[in-house]
Order: C-alpha cells, then sequence, then structure tokens
C-alpha cells in the first residue's frame, strides 16, 4: 500500500512537472505564437493521501519553478504590453498629430 501511496504522489508530481516546463519552454523559446490548449486547474488526484516526506524537497522545487514562470510570463506580458503600445503611438502618432505620407515618383 505504501509503495502504491508514494507512486501516486510520484505521478501527481510528474504532471505539475510537465505543466511547469511547457511554459518554461513557452517562455523561452519561439513557440510563443502558436495556438495552446486551455490548461486545466490541477488537483491532486483524490485519495493519495497527505505528500510522503521524501518527496517534499521535489515539491517544493516544482513549486518554486511555477513561482518563477508565473513570474516570467507576466514580465513577458507587460513587455509584449508596453511594445505593442509603442507601436501604436509610432504608427499614428502623438496626440492627433499629423502622420508624414511620402510618395515614392521614381516610378
Amino acid at each position: 500500500m505504501a509503495d502504491e501511496w508514494r507512486q501516486a504522489w510520484i505521478e501527481a508530481l510528474d504532471e505539475l512537472e510537465a505543466d511547469v516546463e511547457a511554459v518554461e519552454r513557452m517562455i523561452t523559446e519561439e513557440h510563443r505564437a502558436q495556438e495552446l490548449a486551455t490548461a486545466t486547474p490541477w488537483e491532486p488526484p483524490s485519495g493519495i493521501g497527505p505528500l510522503p516526506l521524501d518527496l517534499r524537497p521535489r515539491a517544493d522545487f516544482i513549486l518554486t519553478r511555477q513561482l518563477e514562470a508565473a513570474k516570467a510570463a507576466a514580465m513577458a506580458i507587460t513587455a509584449n504590453r508596453r511594445q505593442t503600445a509603442f507601436a501604436a503611438r509610432v504608427e499614428v502618432g502623438t496626440a492627433g498629430k499629423q502622420v508624414p505620407t511620402y510618395i515614392d515618383c521614381a516610378m
């Protein structure tokens, strides 16, 4: 029974770790713009009891990675919004000023 309990927690931690790895890849790689499946909130499997003490360091490490990934995602979102706002100002000008128009008459 103890082996089944421990294995259930190992599988639950594997699932959490896979989720955080996906977020870390999304933040650091070029796959940011791809269509991603909607994440489902994680819940520990029912009936597996408390986390075994020897798995606590792994669970703590996964939690730390989740928090770091959430912070990096928030920073990326903020940077993206700033860049979008800047691009909007560059494209339309500021405060209703007219944007110069150039026509190439060389043809």
